[in-house]
């Protein structure tokens, strides 16, 4: 599941002169994702620092390039992925880019196989950090109707005692099952995390469409991920010069 957290993160920026609102910055992130890689990561440190120490011969060196090159990617794609929205746009911070969207540049967030943001030519951008989940969609949908069903019983029973004049206890009971039938009614559809999340960036979207301010304005901006890229590339390279050394 994918879970928002608040995020005091100013990017993107603010321009000055832009009226402030209610709505706060926030940043979604995978907590299984986080949890996993956190996982892998020291499942690797502890290989890969055991190896240098008391391996012999190229081993430390080997050790030492497949931490460079596994490092980087483990955390790029389980830790790295995030997205931050404020009232200006979105910051999609995916394995390998980093893409900003002001609102005004948002054509569309689309919902499938994965999660996206479509901008005004056309272009998608998955959201890394919002990943589908079936198994999360079936949850809620069985939980939703677990619900439905549990507030039909209970409307039912209510009117068949008001059906048969009920005494004062039945009809005590009966208004109980309405109240938590309207309870269940309340709480609304059950629906998974990274669809709630996404829900909430249509809503903000709708919402910032309506009311265009300079903040919101501008140019798509996408820029690779060097400082992940280089070390993998460098690893990669070292691996292949020390297996071929032999």
């Amino acid at each position: 599941m994918t879970t928002p957290d608040p995020s005091r993160e100013p990017e993107p920026t603010k321009p000055a002169g832009t009226a402030t609102t209610p709505y706060k910055d926030r940043v979604y992130r995978s907590p299984a994702g986080v949890v996993g890689g956190a996982l892998v990561l020291a499942i690797v440190a502890w290989l890969g620092i055991d190896a240098v120490v008391v391996g012999e011969g190229r081993t430390p060196w080997l050790a030492l390039a497949t931490m460079l090159f596994l490092v980087p990617l483990v955390f790029a794609y389980t830790l790295r992925p995030a997205v931050f929205v404020n009232d200006d746009g979105l910051r999609v911070r995916n394995p390998l880019r980093l893409i900003v969207l002001p609102w005004g540049q948002v054509a569309s967030l689309r919902s499938g196989f994965s999660n996206e943001v479509v901008d005004d030519s056309g272009t998608r951008y998955q959201l890394w950090a919002l990943p589908v989940s079936v198994r999360a969609r079936s949850k809620a949908a069985r939980q939703e109707a677990r619900a439905a069903r549990a507030a039909a019983r209970a409307d039912a029973r209510s009117d068949a005692r008001a059906g048969q004049g009920g005494s004062l206890r039945g009809g005590a009971v009966g208004a109980a099952d309405l109240g938590a039938g309207a309870a269940l009614a309340a709480d609304g559809p059950r629906r998974a995390e990274t669809d709630r999340a996404m829900d909430e960036l249509r809503e903000l979207h709708e919402r910032r469409q309506g009311e265009p301010e300079p903040g919101t304005q501008g140019e798509v901006t996408v820029r690779w991920a060097y400082e992940i890229i280089a070390p993998a590339v460098a690893g990669a390279v070292l691996l292949g010069v020390l297996w071929g050394l032999g």
